[in-house]
């Protein structure tokens, strides 16, 4: 089986976040970039835990993105992954993203497509639908359980007041959230492989822009605690009444 990880680069959610060129630019001056956690702790993961099952089974990465990207991939790579693909591209327009993976996805022919359920800096969760879309392939979200027998995938999601079990036959794309694995730590032996296996670097595919960064906003400042004596009850009253619905 040949399975397929998305695996996106994001800031740390340490960083500070800052905006340049009259907020229409993230400013990447000393931010510690890292894989988004949606994509490594949960796609990534679950995609080894399937190969630990299958000693058969091939793991594939792939990111859309610059040299900058290469640190990333490799971490990922280093986590357990068997090769990893960069597709040399800057954007965060969904659909060009989606296309340039999905037409890797028909090149490599792959048996099952996982990405994180959205990427921690956008949180769009946009790109896995488009990428089933494209590549005409059943889509599966949210995922918090996969299960494989053969060719078929038993798939447990999270719905409005319970949860929804889906079965489908490969090839199959998922996205997946919490539950689906457990965070793991790359050892020192999956480190030092990581730097000799393949990192295919490729040329994107024509595809438009459909969407633009027009600015960003940051959320006002948070308001200063008001802290009230434990004996000041009516004080207390009064602020929940006047001033606590307001914000």
């Amino acid at each position: 089986m040949k399975i397929l990880v998305c695996i996106s680069k994001t800031p740390d959610t340490t960083a500070k976040i800052a905006f340049t060129d009259n907020n229409t630019k993230f400013d990447v001056n000393g931010v510690q970039w890292i894989i988004n956690p949606y994509d490594e702790w949960y796609a990534l993961v679950r995609a080894i835990e399937l190969k630990e099952a299958d000693a058969s089974t091939v793991i594939h990465l792939i990111t859309v993105g610059g040299p900058d990207a290469d640190p990333i991939i490799r971490k990922a790579l280093a986590l357990g992954g068997d090769e990893a693909i960069r597709v040399n591209a800057e954007s965060s327009d969904s659909y060009f993203i989606a296309m340039q993976i999905a037409a890797i996805v028909k090149q490599g022919a792959y048996d099952l497509v996982l990405a994180g359920k959205e990427t921690i800096d956008y949180n769009g969760s946009s790109i896995g639908g488009m990428i089933s879309e494209l590549s005409d392939y059943p889509y599966v979200a949210l995922a918090t359980k996969f299960e494989l027998a053969g060719t078929k995938a038993t798939i447990t999601r999270e719905i409005e007041g319970g949860e929804e079990v889906c079965e489908a036959a490969l090839p199959l794309t998922v996205s997946c959230q919490k539950g689906m694995a457990e965070a793991r730590i790359p050892n020192m032996r999956g480190i030092m492989a990581a730097r000799t296996k393949p990192l295919k670097v490729v040329e994107p595919i024509t595809a438009d822009t459909l969407t633009r960064v027009a600015g960003f906003v940051l959320p006002p400042a948070k308001a200063g605690v008001k802290l009230v004596p434990a004996d000041n009850v009516e004080e207390l009253v009064r602020l929940l009444h006047e001033e606590a619905k307001a914000i």
